[in-house]
């Protein structure tokens, strides 16, 4: 009684830590050893035994050539598995540690007290085998020791020598698109950003950066410089929601807007007190040129998340749940959290430098309901003086290069008539042929976004049947 008391305790140990397939194993194994000790005088006992036998071979043949991982668990107990360099090339180090110490293997002939404390020591390391599997690594940062990868950045400036300032990071950005034409407007802008301890970044679409080395904050600044690019087209190539993780709010705006009646710290007040991932700031009316009503500053009100529309073929009523009567704003002036931005990041696309489509969408990045978290703040309000900036006007960064040409010292014999119509030329605004290609973008942004909803078989859209195709 007390020898099968301790094969019972025996497959117990055996079966917490090994496969399944070794526990069977290891029932063969106790019997077999046992069988010499029988005594079955009676040739219908031995028959009947043996009938046993073969039925459990038979189980265990149909087992173990039945799954590809319980034979390659039956091949381990055999001791015909792979060699240590095998083992390595084919799993990572931390499942491979437990293998290659040889304790997958008890030996059978083992006494019952050494493989309690065998498969006690086995446990334990499949616990920190377990444990090593868990831990999520940085893609490429495999071969580092934890404690040394850094994930994340940010974008504050280093002395070169010197102590290091130990004064608090800012915890809030503000990325903005400017040209040189619109240097005093940016800079009011800049300067009341600034006072609120924000890390600015410019986006020099003009190509001319030293001439704003005259302005006291200048040097405080980060200045990226590409001919003729859309702040999208910055924001997806420095903006990485790795770079930026360590601020809470990011804005990303034009410059054309004014902000004389406008606090950034009372602004993101309102912002957390209110639950919104994604806000824009009103437009003053009266000062603004508005695209959508939705942005439009209502007196006498805090925060607004819906406009009414009662006319024409697009109503908006408070049943309506799709942009742009709600969870919308304009990307003129859009506020991000760090986790809507983390999103958002991942929806501009890399080659629709516009961003034309992306505001009915951005919903989807609200971290929840968006016609809760998505909204646009009127005690908080700016202008938006519609100043044409790429394509518009007819600074050279804006110039075709026929145009630059015609201005070349090889062009300066041209007749009367050409001079003329160089001149004509050079009053041609582009902005209409960035209008046109912007309707292209969004026609394609559109056209992806329906092929991947419809390719995702894991998506689930939490918006459906609240999505219509955008206009124009």
């Amino acid at each position: 009684m007390e020898d099968s008391f301790n094969i019972v305790k025996h497959l117990r140990l055996v079966l917490e830590v090994q496969p399944f397939s070794y526990l069977i194993a290891e029932i063969l194994h106790l019997y077999l050893s046992r069988l010499p000790l029988v005594s079955l005088p009676d040739p219908k006992s031995r028959s009947c035994l043996c009938s046993i036998f073969i039925t459990v071979a038979l189980i265990c043949a149909i087992y173990f050539t039945g799954n590809a991982f319980l034979a390659n668990d039956f091949r381990v107990f055999l001791g015909l598995g792979m060699n240590n360099s095998q083992q390595n090339a084919q799993c990572g180090t931390c499942e491979c540690s437990m293998m290659s110490d040889g304790l997958w293997l008890l030996p059978l002939t083992l006494t019952f007290q050494d493989t309690v404390v065998r498969l006690r020591q086995q446990k334990e390391t499949s616990h920190t085998s377990t444990k090593c599997k868990e831990k999520c690594r940085p893609f490429g940062s495999e071969a580092l020791p934890e404690g040394i990868v850094s994930k994340t950045s940010n974008l504050e400036m280093r002395p070169l020598w010197g102590d290091v300032d130990k004064s608090p990071n800012s915890v809030n950005l503000l990325a903005i698109a400017v040209g040189i034409k619109q240097k005093e407007l940016v800079n009011s802008l800049i300067k009341k950003f600034l006072e609120h301890d924000f890390v600015v970044m410019l986006f020099h679409y003009d190509g001319v950066v030293d001439e704003w080395n005259d302005l006291e904050w200048s040097s405080h600044v980060i200045h990226v410089s590409a001919m003729n690019q859309t702040k999208w087209w910055f924001a997806k190539r420095f903006l990485h929601p790795d770079i930026v993780s360590e601020y809470d709010y990011i804005f990303l705006w034009d410059e054309d807007l004014g902000v004389e009646s406008f606090h950034p710290d009372k602004y993101l007040s309102i912002v957390r007190e209110e639950g919104l991932e994604i806000s824009q700031p009103a437009l003053d009316l009266g000062k603004s040129e508005v695209h959508h009503p939705i942005t439009v500053r209502r007196r006498n009100s805090r925060v607004h998340r819906r406009f009414y529309r009662f006319k024409g073929s697009s109503r908006c009523d408070n049943n309506s749940t799709a942009p742009p009567c709600v969870g919308w704003v304009e990307m003129m002036a859009p506020v991000f959290s760090k986790a809507a931005w983390r999103c958002a990041w991942y929806m501009v696309q890399n080659d629709l430098i516009h961003a034309w489509g992306l505001d009915k969408k951005l919903g989807y990045c609200a971290q929840g309901d968006r016609t809760k978290k998505v909204g646009v703040i009127d005690a908080e309000y700016i202008t938006h003086l519609g100043v044409p900036t790429l394509g518009g006007g007819n600074s050279d960064g804006n110039k075709s290069s026929k145009e630059l040409a015609d201005h070349s010292p090889q062009s300066k014999n041209t007749s009367n008539s050409e001079a003329s119509a160089t001149a004509l030329y050079e009053k041609f605004d582009n902005r209409s042929l960035v209008r046109n290609r912007s309707s292209i973008e969004m026609k394609i942004f559109w056209e992806r976004w329906v092929k991947a909803s419809k390719e995702d078989e894991c998506w689930v859209d939490p918006f459906q049947n609240q999505e219509t195709e955008p206009h124009g």
